[in-house]
């Protein structure tokens, strides 16, 4: 059976993601889960932000009683190191931290960290990713172009599927809604949007999903809105 996967709004490796990340490290079925923290999306930022955000992941998960191992991939060539992909392949918990989608998009689609990545899922390892970790599980990714992220017309790339025909948008509650809307309108033919509040993860696997976490998810299904606090359960 696939794996559980976590879509969170933002929050990676804090204290206000205790809760939810005890319930993923439960789902892994182990006493001891190995955790594959992989900061990819955050090297576009630099190395001190990108080793800042493995550190974290680290310390987090080892305080929650798991096995934590950084799987430092920067970019393309890195996700074809055979040690990197098989440190994905044989974890118990992968988890995506923040930084830039389109960057850790190029890092995983074709790559053997990639190929890793959607075999553990297939053996029932739990799949998480915050913020660009979230939205690269999608079945659809914005395209950014230069530094506007909010620029019609929209334009869409396809991205990794383990969640097909949604778009994550992460920070909901941080965006004004006026800002959202005309993304949601602009949604690829038969996908929707699914906004996830800061602190905040929707989690689930086979189309059945509950929010967890201090906020709510927003899904767009074309003009109709619809919002669910944590502990609802939705189908997508």
């Amino acid at each position: 059976m696939n794996g559980l996967i976590a879509l969170v709004g933002s929050g990676e490796f804090t204290t206000a993601m205790d809760e939810v990340d005890r319930a993923l490290l439960v789902a892994t079925g182990r006493d001891r889960p190995r955790v594959a923290i992989v900061p990819a999306a955050s090297w576009p930022d630099g190395e001190t932000v990108f080793m800042r955000w493995a550190a974290m992941g680290e310390a987090h998960f080892a305080a929650l009683g798991a096995e934590p191992v950084p799987v430092l991939i920067r970019d393309r060539a890195g996700a074809d190191d055979p040690e990197a992909a098989a440190a994905i392949a044989g974890a118990d918990l992968i988890y995506m931290s923040g930084g830039k989608p389109g960057h850790l998009l190029e890092v995983l689609r074709d790559s053997a960290a990639g190929a890793s990545l959607r075999e553990a899922h297939a053996r029932g390892a739990v799949i998480a990713g915050c913020s660009a970790g979230a939205m690269v599980l999608g079945g659809y990714q914005i395209r950014i172009g230069g530094r506007r992220f909010f620029q019609l017309p929209v334009s869409w790339e396809d991205a990794m599927g383990f969640v097909p025909s949604i778009v994550v948008m992460p920070h909901y509650d941080a965006i004004p809604e006026t800002l959202i809307a005309p993304l949601a309108m602009a949604a690829p033919e038969g996908a929707f949007v699914v906004g996830i509040d800061e602190d905040t993860a929707l989690v689930g696997r086979d189309g059945t999903w509950q929010v967890q976490g201090r906020g709510r998810v927003t899904v767009w299904r074309g003009t109709r809105r619809e919002r669910h606090r944590t502990g609802s359960r939705l189908t997508l």
